[in-house]
């Protein structure tokens, strides 16, 4: 059993050790936070979830485990909300997978006879849940971005406003958004001041200071998407800047 001062260590210093290598503590974790990935689990699935039966909370598990092993603080989100997108994205990646494979999913367990001479109607429905799902996770990004926007003092209302209104300089500020995150000393700054290094980031690239501080809101927001795990969002950012 774990001794009381343990279980009071604060949580990132309980990854931070477990990263060094200490087993003991990681179990200690996958078991302690198992209602939480239950949980995670349960909002993808939109019902209850056995951690004994159903095989989404060991892919939730798996995935809690991964996150614990390659969370750095340094990032500027806290590990829940971290892992909570983590857990999120490995569930409907499997789902996903599920749905693609024939074997997995048998309609003859699944749709009596009835229900089986209409399969036009069976494929309807599947679409109508794969639309339902993505517009789901649409709004779980959404959600996350605006809870990383906060670290960075920014809100998507600023955001809004302080978008570039042409083609060319929205795109423009994509390539220096992602020439900021591609560069290890700049990228380092940001996660460390929450803000533009604004000196040396005209050093290296073809836009002008007062262009780089009237887009800063900007810049600063795609960086936090080219940051985190966002499938859909970055989807937007495809073949730009």
């Amino acid at each position: 059993m774990m001794s009381q001062s343990v279980e009071e260590m604060p949580l990132d210093e309980m990854i931070a050790s477990v990263q060094r290598g200490d087993r003991t503590l990681q179990n200690y974790l996958l078991k302690s936070y198992q209602p939480f990935i239950a949980k995670c689990v349960s909002e993808v699935c939109k019902r209850y979830i056995d951690p004994q039966k159903d095989d989404e909370f060991s892919i939730g598990l798996a995935a809690f485990n991964e996150a614990i092993l390659s969370y750095s603080p340094d990032k500027g989100s806290s590990f829940l909300s971290f892992s909570k997108l983590v857990v999120k994205r490995k569930v409907i990646d499997y789902i996903r997978y599920v749905q693609r494979t024939p074997a997995a999913v048998s309609l003859d367990e699944s749709f009596d006879e009835e229900q089986m001479e209409n399969p036009t109607e069976i494929v309807a429905v599947k679409e109508i849940y794969q639309q339902e799902q993505e517009a789901w996770h649409r709004r779980e990004e959404i959600i996350d971005f605006k809870e990383k926007l906060r670290v960075y003092k920014l809100s998507l209302v600023e955001l809004t406003e302080a978008s570039p209104k042409h083609k060319d300089a929205r795109e423009s500020a994509v390539a220096v958004a992602k020439k900021l995150y591609n560069d290890p000393d700049l990228r380092e700054y940001v996660y460390q001041k929450k803000k533009l290094p604004i000196k040396d980031l005209v050093k290296k690239v073809d836009v002008s200071k007062k262009t780089l501080e009237r887009n800063r809101k900007f810049i600063l927001a795609i960086f936090v998407v080219l940051n985190e795990d966002y499938m859909y969002l970055k989807e937007y950012l495809k073949g730009v800047g």
